[in-house]
C-alpha cells in the first residue's frame, strides 16, 4: 500500500455493511492490494461473497469461521465463543505476517455484541494495528471504544426493509 492505513467501521442496523467492505476489498484488489476478510458469524460457502471471492483469489481470500445458521436465532454457545476466539487470533496473525495490505473482520461488532469475544480483545487489536494495514470492521453495535479509535465510521440506518413484512433473506441478493 502507498500510503498510511486507516480504521474504518461499517455499523447499523442497515443493509449493506458486509457489501460496503467487500466493496472496499474489490476496489483494493484491482489496485493490487491482497486482502483478507475474516468473518465471525458466517459459516464456509453460505454467502454469495464465498463464492465470488474464490475467482479473485489470492487477491482477496475469505474466511468464514463460524456455524451455519442465524446467531440470534439459534442462539449462542461456548462453541461460537471458541470460534470467534480463533478468528480474532487469525486476524492478529494476518496483521504481523506481512502478507496483507488490508483486513475485514466482517461481523466482529456483533460478536462483541453477543459476548464471544471482548471489546478489550478487539481494541487491543485496533491499537497494534501496523500503520501500512487498512483495517476494517463491520457489524452492528459497535461499540463506543471501538469507535473513538476508528478513522471512518459510517453507519448504515434501516428506513424500510422487507424484513418487517416477514419475506426472508433472498439468496445472491441478501446472502
Amino acid at each position: 500500500m502507498n500510503s498510511t492505513g486507516k480504521v474504518q467501521i461499517f455499523t447499523g442496523d442497515g443493509k449493506g455493511k458486509t457489501t460496503a467492505a467487500v466493496g472496499s476489498a474489490f476496489r483494493a484488489a484491482g489496485r493490487g492490494l491482497k486482502v483478507l476478510m475474516i468473518q465471525f458469524l458466517k459459516a464456509p460457502d453460505t454467502s454469495g461473497e464465498h463464492f465470488a471471492a474464490k475467482a479473485l483469489e489470492p487477491m482477496i481470500t475469505i474466511k468464514p469461521m463460524g456455524r451455519k445458521g442465524f446467531i440470534r436465532r439459534r442462539g449462542c454457545e461456548p462453541l461460537d465463543a471458541v470460534m470467534a476466539e480463533t478468528a480474532l487470533e487469525e486476524a492478529k496473525k494476518a496483521m504481523f505476517g506481512g502478507e496483507y495490505d488490508m483486513i475485514i473482520l466482517d461481523e466482529v461488532n456483533y460478536a462483541v455484541h453477543f459476548g464471544l469475544i471482548s471489546v478489550e480483545d478487539v481494541v487491543k487489536l485496533m491499537d497494534s494495528r501496523p500503520e501500512n494495514i487498512e483495517l476494517i470492521l463491520t457489524g452492528r453495535y459497535a461499540r463506543p471504544e471501538v469507535i473513538s479509535r476508528a478513522d471512518v465510521v459510517l453507519e448504515m440506518k434501516k428506513i424500510k426493509h422487507h424484513y418487517d413484512k416477514g419475506i426472508g433473506a433472498r439468496e445472491g441478493i441478501e446472502y
